[in-house]
Formats: C-alpha cells, structure tokens, sequence
C-alpha cells in the first residue's frame, strides 16, 4: 500500500490510542510507522530498518500499546511489552512515548536502566505492569535474582539493535531471549540489517517481515553539512565561539571524544556566557534525566556531550550539531548529526577536522556515500591549505569501522598561550545573558574581564539551573592538577573525588556535601557559591 498521506485512523487502533495522539498533534503516519504498524497488528515478527528521526519509537509503541487495550486473562505482575534499548537516555525516550501515547487506556510503565538505586527498582517491579523498558545488563540482573515475572510476555521489541551490538550487548540480548515465553511476537528495529545483525535476528526472530525505508546512510536531505578545517586547539575554540553566538543558532549540542573533556569544554563556554550542560556516561540517572529536561525547556542552550547523547535525544529546538572532535566509528557520525533536522525540520551539521583527521573524514564519507565540502568563514580561515579531498573512496566498504581515533587529543591544552581565553574574547557577550536571572547578574564584571582574569571578587551565579555542586575551586597555585575533574557524578568514587595525580582516593579536598550534580560548568564553594577560579591555559 501506499505510504503517503496515511492518517492513523485508517490504521485500525484502538480509539483511546488515536485520542491520545490527536492531542499530541499528530494525524499522518510517518512511511515507517505506516508500513510497520499493520505488520506488527497482524501478529508478524518484524525486522525494520530506518532513517534516524523517522518515527521508529511510534512505529513499535503505537501497536504495542494497541495489544495492551485488550485485557490479559493472566493476572500476574509481569510485563506483557518489554522493550529493550542500548542506553538511558533512549530508555527514557520509549518510556515517555508510552506514557503519552497510552494515558487513556492507563499502561503502566516502568523503567529499569543502569544508575537507578536498586531499593527504587525493587518496588517499581514489584508492582503490576504492562510495559517494561530496559537496558540489557540491569534486567539481565534482575532476572536472575528473580525479581521479574515474564510467564505472560507477549511482545519483546530490541530498539536500536546495532547499536546493542556494538556496545557488546548481544550475548546478555540472547541470554534474555531465552529465557522468555516461546510463544511471543518479536519486534526488531535498527538503522542497518546487514551483517551481524541479520544473522542475530534470523535467530530469535520467526518468519519476521522485513522494512527498509532508508538505509543509514542514506543522505540527510533537510540537515546541511559542513566541514572546517582547524590548525590547532586555539583556532578550533575562536571558530566555536564564532559559530555559537550566531544569530540562528537556538540551540546546538557539541560533540566530544572524552567524558572528560566534555566536562572542560562546558565548563569554559559557561565562563564565555553560554547556557551550558555536560551529558555523558560517568553522571548519574537522575543528573543526566535533569540536564536533558533542562535541554528540552530551553534553560540549556549549548549541551556539551559524548556519544551517550548521540542516540536516544529528540529535542525539537535542536538547530545545529558540531562534532568538536569527529567520532572513532564512521556510523556514529550519522546519529550525531541526527539529532537535528528530525521530524521534517530542518538542521545544520559542522564538524571540525584537522589535517591528520583526513583519514576519519575518508571514512566517513565512505560510510555515507556522500562528500564532505571544506568550507571557510571569513576571518576564520586555516593557515594551512586543505587536505585535497576526492570524495569517498570507492575502494572502501561502505559501514567499515575506523580503528583510528581523531588525532586532536582533546585534554592536551599545552598549546594554549598562558593568559588567553576562551576563544581570545575581550569581554563577555552583549545581550540578554547578562540579564538572565537564571544565570545571576554579572553586570558588576568590569567590561574587559576576560577568562583567564577573573578577580578573586568575581563569582560565578549561585543560581546557575539545577547545578547542586558543579566544579571545585582550584588550589591557590593554579595547579591544574588539584582540580578533581570537571565534575563528580553522584556515587561516582573511581575518579572525579580524587586528584588526578593522586592514588590514594584522597577526597579531603572535595567541599562538603558536594555529592555530584548535573554536570553544569562553573565551580562552588562549601557553601553553594560559586567561587573563582585562578587563571588556567586553554588550548
């Protein structure tokens, strides 16, 4: 049948179900969602392949939840939907699609990912529910302490299957799989089918249909992409600045290579004047639930992240990606950059590359079977000419990995010059962020105080959105070295309360009460406040 201009009425769903999705705004179904939604209605295991931000989480919860509207003759507690997914943040995004699409019909949903305090997840199971999302390692725990009753499973769905694989969860996916109900109807959705991933699921999967609305990589029509070419760190943090306080962006999500990094980086655009967030994997559950929320209300303007966020983040106001530091695998690429551009809008991609990042760029190129164009900006240009780039190679396979990370090591900051700052900006920006009684008023900065000369009498806001600790001052001398990480996630003892010089796990230093936040830049004091900081290089 054709899929074009498919209204969900004509898909035969429960009324409660269309209700909840009118008041959602919805009325056409997505071609995923158009050609997925019968199959699975019908009872077929399915295989499914599509563009990211194509609908796929509606394509798979919509007849989910149409399977729950009929009552189950089994009481028991269990599931009767479990669906399983790669990460936190893509479990938070299935579980939210649930709730809204299935208000009307009262589905009960529980969460149960990894960095949620096991007392928590012990109650939520031991309550009746109708859907189950979770990530594989912390259900498989569960299962084998018995926590969870699955004799009344009808329907498993892996969401981002490839992405499973390439994190190595596969064999706890098969561990589960066997032990569920034999009798169920499975359901398979991931950006590519090819390879490993076909032979996994002719395995757990029976007789599946199989949809393939785009490959991945296929070309993103409604993102543009662009390439700079950078000369060191100074020029790649001067052209940052530049493209952030452009007047179109509303807000971008920069991409990093280290959690640490990621951490530095938010932390000196913060001191540039920008609403800034850190997300990534060392923050907890509920750090991480509140940055997002932040994102989504429009209190984070700039989110600062590594691949956690590169899959699972739909956030409409998204304009512009930048990778900062290009990714270690090619596909990563393609979900970085999906996070704008979803659901018809339209996006802008940057990435920034030095010379002896030519060899990720071929890859990348080769995996999407599209060229990369160099382009300049004015006043930004590289003093050293660009690599000469022919386009994807015809010689390498498309989807091949890189073995080779970014050369541009991200905490090398030995090629910043002593005193400059971020971006070599003279001042703070002009505008409403200096007004911006979220962020504090800093009006009483003297007009020239740049980063890197900060007077002792020169705090960062205290009212700084959802940071309950932030960063630690640094030692009088200056010593990068005494700076415990950008940040220390809640319960995290591994590194961020230590020196980073230190073996001995001494944590003398760390303020009272600071037991992790939101991972938001700026450091405090024992009382809350944040306090300056001594002057520091910034490549």
């Amino acid at each position: 049948m054709s899929v074009d201009n498919v209204t969900f009425e004509s898909l035969n769903l429960h009324p409660l179900i269309l209700r909840a999705i009118e008041e959602s705004g919805y009325t056409n179904a997505t071609p995923i969602q158009a050609q997925a939604i019968p199959e699975v209605m019908a009872g077929h295991d399915l295989m499914a392949s599509a563009q990211t931000g194509t609908g796929k989480t509606a394509a798979f919860s919509l007849p989910a939840l149409n399977l729950l509207a009929t009552p189950h003759a089994s009481k028991s507690r269990g599931p009767r939907i479990l669906v399983l997914v790669p990460t936190r943040e893509l479990a938070a995004q299935v579980n939210e699609a649930a709730r809204k699409y299935g208000k009307f019909i009262r589905a009960r949903t529980v969460s149960i990912v990894g960095g949620m305090p096991y007392p928590l997840q012990n109650k939520l199971l031991s309550q009746p529910l109708d859907i189950l999302v979770a990530t594989p390692g912390r259900l498989l725990d569960h299962m084998e302490r018995g926590r969870i009753d699955m004799s009344r499973l009808q329907m498993l769905i892996l969401d981002e299957a490839d992405r499973m694989l390439d994190m190595g969860f596969m064999p706890d996916v098969e561990r589960i799989c066997a032990s569920l109900p034999a009798e169920r109807q499975t359901l398979l959705f991931s950006a590519t089918l090819d390879g490993n991933i076909g032979r996994i699921a002719h395995q757990i999967l029976r007789n599946p249909k199989t949809i393939q609305i785009a490959t991945q990589t296929e070309k993103h029509e409604n993102i543009e992409q662009r390439l700079h070419f950078v000369d060191d760190m100074t020029h790649k943090n001067k052209l940052l600045e530049h493209l952030l306080i452009a007047p179109e962006v509303n807000q971008v999500i920069v991409f990093t290579s280290t959690k640490r990094h990621a951490d530095l980086l938010a932390e000196d655009l913060y001191a540039a004047g920008h609403k800034t967030a850190a997300l990534h994997g060392d923050m907890t559950q509920g750090a991480r639930n509140r940055t997002l929320t932040k994102l989504r209300h429009g209190d984070v303007k700039v989110l600062v992240a590594t691949d956690v966020a590169a899959r699972g983040i739909d956030v409409a106001g998204i304009t512009h990606v930048i990778n900062y530091d290009l990714p270690k695998f090619a596909e990563d690429y393609v979900h970085r950059i999906g996070r704008t551009g979803r659901a018809g809008n339209t996006g802008i991609a940057i990435s920034f590359a030095s010379n002896m990042d030519r060899h990720q760029v071929r890859k990348i190129e080769q995996f999407t079977g599209q060229r990369l164009e160099a382009s300049v900006i004015a006043g930004f240009e590289p003093k050293r000419a660009a690599p000469r780039n022919d386009g994807p190679s015809r010689s390498g396979r498309p989807g091949e990995r890189s073995g080779r990370p970014s050369n541009s090591r991200p905490g090398d900051r030995s090629s910043r010059p002593a005193n400059s700052s971020f971006g070599d900006r003279a001042s703070r920006p002009n505008g409403d962020r200096a007004n911006d009684r979220s962020f504090g008023d800093r009006s009483s900065r003297p007009a020239n105080t740049s980063f890197g000369d900060r007077v002792a009498s020169d705090r960062a806001p205290s009212g700084y959105p959802g940071n309950n600790t932030g960063f630690k001052p640094r030692s009088q001398d200056g010593n990068a070295n005494s700076r415990p990480g950008a940040s220390r996630p809640e319960g995290n003892r591994s590194f961020a309360g230590r020196n980073e010089g230190s073996r001995d796990g001494n944590r003398n230093s760390r303020p009272e009460g600071n037991r992790g936040g939101d991972k938001l830049a700026g450091p405090k004091g024992n009382d809350g406040v944040r306090v300056a900081r001594r002057p520091r290089n910034f490549a």
